[in-house]
């Protein structure tokens, strides 16, 4: 029985790809000694999943920023500003898609599906130049080869590259990306022709966007565009994999009965009715890659839930046709739990990250085959047995509090209006007040003051006293830069969910659990394993201690509980509202001791509440419906004058905002300068919003500094659909990836941008 692993985390296990492509942008080291770290990490990845007897092995899962902008490369598909002029695309070039440089900004960011991963979205027109641009593909599959592993080259599916990217700025909205697909195909077509001559015997096609609700069109262009490549993969086998959900019945049937095409994948863990599908009808002689092994999760696998999974389907497509598999890319779960020396021992037991996965999808396969390891399927069964029976999962109260929350809303007492009259009585903002997102730069004397205090080697005093000083630092720089909200810059914090899952029970945290969210940038998920609750204050100190350093309004910052769900690795054992809602009232808890500590402005951001959103529109109300109760349960015991602001990015919003009004914030920060301002297109378009709300004027993610003029321009463009008592300005995002030196004039440009504009808004009068 054949085993297969859909993708693989490429940051390394020590993060050495993040540390590489931050020396290589800060100039430290040269592209050469990019390359050579990159491939020690590949090589590291076939050997192990060879060692551990994967038959199909993928190459081409490596990316120095995204899949989809690796994609953009190797069609030649860079937008005009990029002076791209031909030719095989280098490292300046893509990297300038990705992160923009001193005269030109970056390609929009969105997230991957409903994950925390994010792509650079392409921009294409009926101008695009396609040609065949970065033989990485191949290149790969080649280095493969010669280390002795023979690999099943990877490339993002071609209609799903073009429904996941957007019309560039300049081209009609009612440009068809669809008509694209001949030109592409070309490219595929050298591609694919490449990877047969270098001896390629498989390839796999992702093709994710199957699994969303899809117009006939849409599935015909499926039809269509592998009717086309049929010719040109004829000799190869070919598995289109699909991944994160079910997939509908009709792209089900359209999927099976594409031209070419030898093998599907599907994702069997958060796919389940698709093994309904399979079971009512396979195509004879093709193979079925049955996800079963959870990609997007840290939990063991059950292998005797697994198995029996497997035994159903060996009977629909046979045994030789049967290949276990993970549920997508390994790229969304940590590394190695080998590396996590210091995690408690019984909570160790109950996890299982890539390489344990790796390991997983073998026993599978070989079990399947008649060669069971008893001793790995004792061990399995038993570290189940002992996570279902463990009292560190349960608590009583916090079960009793959470089901004591039907019945209501959890609405504030007075509407919105009514309270930015009481709140503005109280702040007295000027009009187009200012504000930033939370964090402030952090810098390496930071970081190792954190590291040092955790590992106990610097007294709380003297952290504490470190702490202080950058919080200072931080809020004199504000005043000095005249910005009329201000924030503490978060010193203490390292990621905003590790942070308050620290201080949480039912919360475990991971030396090395690292996981890619962009580019260089991971996250350290926390691991949610049991009943949430909040045993003492979390912010309240550092809060304090801010705003007894100025007269001016400071935000508590605190994160909401749909991104501390979102951005966790959660519990399995029970369904996500339910964890939800335990996480909301520990928030709650928060608010409230932030309110009595003298903190008239309160942050709950919930940058990642859109990104959870189920892929299948049928999901969307109830997903929508505790996600934003669950918002109103953190705030709703405040004061009138209390402000609750609350920060989303990074995702397509319009789709949901009559949910994001439902929240009921008064005011909302939220990501658009990144996104070519679609956000404004909702409110031209009559959506009326009374709340407070500033979208991003400039992008953070970006070391560009805006001008003030171009600023300016942004606000007036915002002025053009929102009324002026409720626009806020502030940059998209937190500043922590920023330096010192780009965040001070971009800051101070943002303040005289707003000036300016109160300053003729006044002479209008």
């Amino acid at each position: 029985m054949a085993s297969h692993i859909v993708g693989y985390p490429r940051m390394g296990p020590k993060r050495e790809l993040k540390f590489a492509l931050e020396s290589f942008w800060d100039k430290k080291t040269t592209a050469e000694d990019l390359q050579k770290v990159s491939a020690d990490i590949r090589s590291g990845i076939w050997k192990q999943m060879s060692e551990a007897g994967t038959k199909y092995i993928p190459s081409n899962t490596f990316a120095h920023y995204d899949q989809v902008l690796d994609t953009t490369a190797m069609l030649g598909a860079v937008p005009p500003r990029y002076g791209y002029t031909g030719g095989e695309i280098g490292l300046d070039v893509y990297f300038s898609m990705a992160r923009g440089n001193a005269s030109v900004p970056a390609m929009e960011m969105t997230k991957w599906f409903d994950t925390n991963y994010h792509y650079i979205v392409p921009e294409l027109g009926p101008e695009v130049n396609f040609s065949y641009a970065s033989h990485k593909a191949v290149n790969e599959y080649k280095e493969a080869k010669a280390l002795g592993v023979d690999t099943v080259p990877v490339l993002v599916g071609p209609v799903s590259y073009l429904l996941l990217s957007k019309a560039a700025k300049g081209v009609e909205k009612s440009f068809d990306l669809l008509s694209l697909l001949p030109k592409v195909l070309a490219v595929y077509k050298e591609v694919i022709t490449e990877l047969k001559a270098a001896g390629a015997t498989w390839i796999q096609l992702d093709e994710p966007v199957l699994v969303m609700d899809l117009e006939g069109h849409k599935l015909q262009a499926f039809t269509g565009a592998y009717a086309e490549l049929e010719s040109t993969l004829s000799g190869l086998n070919v598995l289109v994999e699909t991944y994160f959900a079910d997939i509908p019945a009709e792209a089900y049937k359209t999927l099976t009965s594409l031209k070419g095409v030898t093998a599907y994948g599907f994702d069997l863990v958060r796919g389940t009715k698709t093994l309904d599908l399979v079971k009512a009808g396979f195509p004879e002689g093709k193979y079925l890659f049955a996800g079963v092994v959870d990609g997007r999760n840290i939990w063991a696998n059950d292998f005797a839930a697994s198995l029996s999974t497997l035994e159903a389907l060996e009977g629909v497509v046979g045994k030789d046709k049967l290949v276990v598999s993970t549920s997508c890319s390994l790229l969304h779960t940590a590394v190695d739990l080998i590396n996590e020396t210091k995690l408690d021992d019984e909570i160790k037991s109950w996890m299982a990250f890539a390489a344990q996965k790796v390991v997983e999808v073998n026993a599978l396969a070989k079990a399947l085959a008649g060669h069971k390891d008893e001793a790995l399927f004792s061990a399995n069964a038993a570290a189940l047995a002992s996570r279902r029976s463990s009292p560190r999962v349960t608590n009583e109260g916090v079960q009793k509090a959470a089901a004591a929350l039907k019945g209501s809303d959890h609405r504030r007492a007075t509407n919105v209006s009514a309270r930015l009259d009481a709140q503005q009585k109280k702040l007295n903002l000027p009009i187009l007040p200012t504000t930033t997102i939370g964090s402030f730069p952090q810098t390496v004397e930071l970081r190792r003051v954190r590291r040092e205090y955790k590992a106990k080697k610097v007294s709380e005093e003297d952290y504490v006293k470190a702490m202080k000083e950058e919080i200072k630092k931080v809020v004199d720089l504000q005043e000095e830069l005249d910005i009329d909200v201000l924030v503490h810059g978060e010193p203490e914090r390292n990621d905003m969910v590790e942070y308050f899952g620290e201080q949480l029970s039912g919360f475990a945290f991971t030396a090395n659990g690292w996981v890619q969210s962009y580019g260089s940038r991971c996250v350290k998920p926390p691991v949610i394993y049991g009943d949430v609750s909040r045993p003492k204050a979390m912010t309240v100190f550092w809060s304090a201690m801010a705003q007894s350093m100025t007269s001016r309004p400071m935000k508590g910052m605190l994160t909401g509980p749909v991104t501390i769900l979102n951005w966790s690795f959660v519990r399995n054992d029970q369904p996500r509202h339910e964890t939800c809602y335990q996480i909301a009232l520990a928030i709650k808890d928060e608010v409230e001791d932030l309110e009595k500590g003298g903190i008239g402005v309160i942050q709950i951001d919930e940058a990642a509440l859109r990104e959870g959103l189920p892929l299948r529109k049928s999901e969307h109300a109830f997903y929508l419906d505790w996600a934003v109760h669950s918002f109103r349960i953190t705030n709703c015991g405040v004061q009138d004058s209390t402000q609750i602001h609350t920060h989303m990015c990074y995702s397509h919003f319009n789709d949901i905002i009559h949910s994001i009004i439902d929240m009921d914030a008064d005011v909302i920060t939220i990501e658009n300068s990144r996104s070519d301002e679609k956000l404004l297109s909702v409110f031209r378009e009559g959506v009326k919003y009374g709340a407070g709300i500033g979208p991003g004027v400039y992008d953070i993610h970006s070391p560009r500094i805006p001008s003030s003029e171009e600023i300016a321009d942004r606000v007036n463009k915002m002025l053009a659909v929102l009324e002026q008592n409720i626009l806020w300005v502030n940059p998209d995002c937190g500043l922590k990836t920023r330096k010192y030196t780009e965040v001070k004039p971009a800051l101070k440009n943002m303040v005289d941008a707003a000036k300016l504009i109160r300053s003729q808004l006044a002479s209008a009068k």
